[in-house]
């Protein structure tokens, strides 16, 4: 790793490229083992040592898919399976800018064989050697991300032909070897095969819901939050929806809920360079009446240098999610701003949220994923933080850093 990293608040401990292969987005850590997704698979580091993590197994990926975000718990491990949709939308803004209106999975080749749809589930009994076990098929493009820490369900945003984009499934893990449907929700709208129109022209699409309780909160791009009661998991109902975009640029993509004060922290992700796409922020909400949820701030925006005339995408990403066994506040958040590094905020006043710390990675060495024509920049993807404050976030194209949270 380079010497060129700023911080503040963050002690620097340590560095892995993966084994020679860098990059990354989602990363969990469980039992000593930090697990990475990447668009080739997965890969498997032994971090017992923060200052010397080591790459121990690489689970190897489908062609022609993404294997990004994974779930960690319970000794199982969940990794998506979706169509990798840069073969055939290289360009972000397509990407980004509308929902998939039209567009069958057929268009990508054929499942099981140009690439792959669904979860797969992996045993952790031995955590440095992941064994499958289960899988989970859709009929589409596939899985985007999962929540899961623990129980029966997990949670996750699907493409399926018949929608326009990703909806809202509950999937039944009581057993892990067959994972099996048993809910569903959507916008209205977003069903094409019922003869739903949407009354929008960006993305409406969920990224992906956290529930805590009997209530997840969805960010659904340019659609917003949704708030959805799931106590009866056949039958998700929704609560609550606001939506911001426009005025806002959209790209809602992280909900993070802290019931005991009532909160829901909010990111919009920032998806093209130089804020093209506007400065994107996260809110925070007043849920005491889960049906009304109001916004009341927004964290405070990155000052330390002018990061929209620095390469690649500046603003908020990921969330440090709270998970079980890991660190768990409802005053200190953890967010990834991309080419801004990981921040993070005080929310003890939650009307005047103050950034306390910052890790700014240097830009990779080389460029790793997919897509060509990309900036060589600082792409902080995802930040995991376990309950003694160890940090370790992923760069789109350069491995894994180790940090130590001390502000």
């Amino acid at each position: 790793m380079g010497s060129d990293w700023y911080a503040k608040g963050f002690e620097y401990l340590g560095y892995c490229d993966q084994g020679g292969m860098p990059g990354g987005t989602q990363i969990m850590v469980h039992r000593g083992h930090a697990y990475i997704g990447k668009n080739e698979g997965v890969s498997v580091l032994d971090v017992r040592d923060p200052r010397d993590p080591k790459a121990v197994n690489f689970l190897e990926g489908d062609p022609g898919s993404w294997h990004i975000h994974l779930q960690t718990h319970d000794d199982l491990l969940l990794v998506i399976d979706e169509v990798d949709f840069y073969m055939v939308k290289p360009n972000e803004k397509d990407y980004y800018g509308g929902s998939i209106v039209g567009v069958h999975s057929s268009l990508y080749g054929v499942p099981g064989k140009d690439y792959s749809a669904g979860m797969r589930v992996y045993d952790l009994s031995d955590p440095a050697n992941p064994r499958r076990i289960g899988y989970f098929s859709v009929p589409g493009c596939g899985l985007h991300r999962i929540w899961y820490d623990g129980g029966r369900y997990a949670y996750v945003s699907a493409l399926i032909d018949g929608w326009i984009d990703h909806i809202f499934l509950v999937v039944d893990m009581q057993d892990p070897t067959k994972p099996v449907e048993v809910g569903r929700w959507w916008i209205p709208g977003m069903w094409r095969d019922g003869g739903e129109q949407p009354t929008w022209s960006n993305r409406v699409a969920l990224h992906h819901a956290v529930v805590k309780g009997e209530v997840a909160y969805g960010g659904w791009r340019d659609g917003g939050l949704v708030i959805l009661d799931v106590s009866d998991p056949t039958a998700p109902r929704e609560l609550a929806h606001r939506n911001w975009c426009p005025p806002f640029g959209g790209g809602t993509h992280s909900c993070l809920p802290l019931l005991d004060r009532d909160l829901l922290v909010v990111t919009d992700e920032a998806v093209l360079d130089n804020c093209a796409d506007q400065v994107k922020y996260t809110w925070v909400f007043d849920i005491r009446d889960k049906t009304n949820p109001v916004s009341i701030s927004t964290f405070p925006t990155p000052t330390d240098r002018d990061y929209c005339s620095e390469p690649g995408h500046f603003g908020p990403h990921n969330l440090h999610e709270n998970r079980i066994g890991s660190w768990q506040s409802s005053e200190i958040i953890f967010a990834t701003y991309q080419n801004a590094g990981v921040r993070a905020f005080d929310i003890t006043n939650p009307y005047q949220p103050e950034e306390t710390a910052y890790f700014v990675p240097p830009p990779p060495e080389r460029m790793t994923e997919r897509r060509k024509g990309r900036p060589r920049a600082t792409h902080t993807a995802d930040v995991f933080v376990d309950a003694e404050g160890l940090t370790y976030i992923t760069d789109y194209n350069a491995g894994v850093y180790i940090l130590q949270y001390k502000a």
